[in-house]
């Protein structure tokens, strides 16, 4: 595995984007650092994380998405791979905050953000970033954060789990096209409170009850209105308010 360990970068995505341009890497290539200061979540929010304590990193993944219809195939494996790393540090109630959040209960544990360069060849580098909270064990004005160490009262390897989690994305990567079916049913059974009545806001900022049933093909959230009609959502048009 070739890995890139920094002290301190703005954007390990940025980083490893920027190496790509610069040179040729190998596959599943990896950039980690012990601090980001211009983390980036879903929907162009923050992501914040003390020094040292956590897991920051970003791996380089080629070829995986075909097409712009198979995108989202990356998420599925990329989020079902941190669950599966997981489950043998006893992490309670592990479920995907639709697309790609990770959450135990009802707090968000990491998060999850793949970012695409589609080549004039028509093949496709991805750049998976992850963000974990390992051993943070304080979140000011983030109540909906933990980590690792808080719900565990141990402390992580995070060197040892962010192998682990390269090995479950090449593990998923490469049984895909025979697990897909698998892997999305597991992906949709693992959605955060699906099939329980929830409040959303749309994208014209009204607010609706409904029930999340599961993924579109292209990985929208389908949800089933308040008024009984299945709509299906993209990351922009929808947000879940817990």
């Amino acid at each position: 595995m070739n890995v890139v360990k920094l002290d301190a970068i703005d954007s390990t995505n940025d980083y490893l984007k920027d190496l790509v341009r610069k040179q040729s890497l190998e596959n599943y290539s990896v950039v980690t650092a012990e601090l980001q200061t211009k983390g980036k979540g879903q929907r162009g929010s923050a992501w914040s994380s003390e020094k040292g304590k956590n897991i920051i990193m970003s791996m380089l993944v080629k070829d995986f998405a075909v097409s712009s219809s198979s995108l989202f195939d990356l998420n599925i494996v990329v989020s079902l791979a941190v669950l599966q790393s997981l489950r043998p540090l006893n992490i309670p109630n592990l479920t995907i905050k639709w697309p790609n959040d990770i959450m135990s209960d009802d707090k968000k544990i990491g998060g999850i953000l793949i970012e695409n360069c589609f080549k004039s060849d028509s093949s496709v580098d991805s750049v998976i970033g992850i963000g974990l909270n390992v051993n943070q064990l304080e979140f000011e004005s983030l109540p909906q954060a933990s980590s690792l160490a808080l719900i565990t009262g141990t402390t992580i390897d995070r060197e040892a789990l962010l192998k682990q989690i390269v090995n479950e994305i090449q593990e998923n990567i490469n049984s895909w096209k025979f697990t897909t079916l698998l892997l999305r049913e597991m992906y949709t059974n693992l959605l955060f409170k699906r099939n329980e009545k929830m409040v959303f806001q749309d994208s014209d900022l009204l607010f609706f009850n409904g029930v999340i049933q599961g993924i579109t093909p292209l990985g929208r959230l389908i949800i089933q209105h308040e008024n009984g009609n299945l709509i299906d959502f993209d990351i922009k048009q929808v947000k879940m308010i817990f």
